[in-house]
């Protein structure tokens, strides 16, 4: 049965709150996508030496300004070149993926890093309708809405399907490992309330959802539902995506902040393109248009010093009752991204 409300349990402290990091792996102006692959591999050990908790990396397809294609790849990559971090899948896009694959790909990455792997599921392409139908290959998986479907297959593969299902004798090798945690994704009410209702951990994108994440959290809670597995949660957790930027000054961490905008305003207006240097976005000239677009995207942003950033992320994870933050960071210079983690941790560490 499902158990009372739980709006109310939103009594989590700055002390209690893992940092975590999302890497989209952004391709910066001047730079090659290669490139950008190198410096996904450079800042997760970077931020695992800072002691950040989980290190995901996001599916995204056609994207000029994204390199984060294959994130399967990447898993392995970064899970074999780090020690300590968990690495997961910010996410795997599901209807882009057999839910048979998704199931043997993340056992057997399970069974190299044991203990380290993360299973993010989200429902969106992460791309355009035309790179979405390439990717699937039929215009009735395009449009399709079984999300619930293929998350219960990809299940089956695991716990095992009915005796009289057509796929009764497949299983997801190897069996000898558990499939790692699932994290449902969401951007919306729907990933929130399908993540209660299956009983798994939650990840809202804050850095740009389409509902205020207290509604999202709040609809996870009130619908979370044990799923009665051995490895499964007996109580909802979950984690807030923020976009965040730190700098020595507020005044550097703006102009960052400005530089990340333009790349997003050039995304939304179908123009994308690597992102660009503070530089070009300072000599940008910007229209009545764009000039609104950047005003309604503040809200996605906490820019500013360490100290600054630490405090807004964690009054914004206070507001809705999270358990962990996932800080993703769109800075053109590797060194100044690494950087922002860097101030980040540190005011973490000085107000615990």
């Amino acid at each position: 049965m499902r158990g009372p409300p739980r709006d109310v349990a939103r009594g989590v402290t700055a002390a209690a709150i893992p940092l975590s990091v999302l890497d989209l792996s952004p391709i910066a102006s001047g730079r090659t996508a290669s490139q950008a692959l190198q410096e996904t591999i450079a800042l997760a050990q970077h931020t695992e030496s800072l002691g950040y908790q989980r290190y995901w990396v996001a599916e995204h397809h056609n994207i000029p300004s994204v390199a984060s294609s294959s994130p399967v790849v990447m898993i392995a990559t970064v899970a074999a070149a780090t020690q300590r971090i968990r690495v997961g899948a910010g996410g795997i896009m599901l209807p882009n993926h057999a839910p048979l694959q998704v199931a043997e790909t993340f056992r057997v990455l399970e069974a190299l890093h044991p203990g380290r792997i993360d299973l993010g599921l989200g429902r969106a392409p992460g791309t355009d309708q035309l790179t979405a139908f390439a990717l699937r290959r039929s215009k009735e998986a395009l449009a399709a809405d079984d999300f619930p479907q293929q998350y219960a297959e990809l299940r089956a593969y695991v716990d095992g399907f009915p005796d009289d299902h057509p796929f009764a004798p497949i299983s997801a090798q190897p069996t000898d490992v558990p499939l790692p945690p699932i994290w449902i994704l969401g951007s919306s009410l729907y990933g929130a309330q399908a993540a209660g209702l299956l009983g798994t951990n939650f990840a809202f994108a804050g850095h740009f959802g389409s509902v205020d994440p207290r509604e999202a959290f709040d609809a996870y809670r009130n619908s979370f539902q044990p799923n009665g597995r051995p490895d499964g949660l007996t109580e909802p957790h979950s984690m807030l995506a923020v976009s965040a930027i730190a700098a020595d000054t507020a005044e550097r961490a703006t102009q960052l902040d400005l530089a990340a905008s333009l790349s997003t305003v050039r995304l939304r207006q179908n123009r994308p393109g690597p992102l660009p240097t503070p530089e070009e976005a300072a000599a940008h000239e910007w229209t009545p248009l764009e000039h609104g677009i950047v005003e309604k995207l503040g809200r996605f942003v906490t820019s500013g010093t360490g100290e600054e950033v630490y405090k807004g992320i964690v009054a914004r994870a206070q507001d809705c009752g999270a358990d962990e933050l996932m800080i993703t960071t769109n800075v053109h210079d590797p060194a100044e991204r690494r950087a922002s983690y860097t101030l980040i941790s540190q005011a973490a560490r000085a107000g615990s």
